[in-house]
């Protein structure tokens, strides 16, 4: 069983990583091999809006003409069991590198007709997401709204996802470094110390789930 985790986040050892390195032990401890990628390592775009990859008998249908870094990766995640994606909320969205990316995973595989979607199998995805927002905003900034509409395409796509959200994050080890006044800095290291092992723990559990059984595929969702 294999399981690819992709860090959406520009920092290599912050929130959003250490969640995803929860995942990947969780789905190892349950025999999963496991691999984390930093995407702030790679070189790549996000869509092009070419088309190839909708176009009937062409050279690319049902997956992406880019030849970037990103091109061997995603003929890796047609051979994996398990996808996470993980990025930190910036101006109410992912991450520029977790978006560029979602487009060239999943929309190759998504099709202007009534069938079924391009993805050759099963597989389970989940979504990491940290931020600073707290969880009573949720609704009301439409993050909520967001991380289903997420889970609509990645479930069109993979079968399968669920979503974690840790809330209320730790942005800096010395809050009185940057300006930051808005914030209650004791107030921000105690969630930390007490709140995030627990999302921690969770990402771990997420990592078992989506190590586990297969599931069923739920019915497509057309492209918007």
């Amino acid at each position: 069983m294999k399981l690819l985790a992709f860090n959406g986040s520009p920092r290599k050892g912050w929130n959003t990583a250490t969640l995803l390195e929860h995942a990947c032990e969780g789905a190892e401890s349950v025999g999963a091999d496991a691999r984390l990628i930093h995407l702030a390592d790679l070189n790549y775009s996000g869509c092009t809006s070419c088309f190839a990859c909708k176009r009937l008998g062409g050279n690319s249908y049902g997956r992406c003409s880019i030849d970037d870094d990103l091109t061997p990766l995603l003929a890796e995640v047609e051979e994996a069991d398990a996808v996470i994606l993980g990025s930190p909320i910036y101006l109410g969205t992912e991450t520029g590198l977790m978006r560029n990316f979602m487009e060239r995973l999943i929309f190759p595989y998504l099709t202007y007709s009534r069938g079924a979607n391009l993805f050759p199998k099963d597989i389970k995805s989940g979504f990491v997401y940290t931020m600073n927002m707290k969880e009573e905003q949720l609704a009301d900034t439409g993050m909520q709204s967001r991380v289903e509409l997420n889970e609509c395409y990645m479930r069109a796509v993979f079968g399968h996802a669920e979503s974690l959200l840790s809330c209320d994050t730790y942005q800096f080890s010395d809050y009185s470094l940057y300006e930051s006044d808005i914030f209650d800095a004791a107030a921000k290291k105690q969630r930390y110390d007490e709140v995030f092992p627990q999302d921690c723990e969770a990402a771990f559990q997420m990592g078992v789930r989506l190590a586990q059984e297969r599931i069923k595929r739920e019915p497509p969702m057309p492209v918007l």
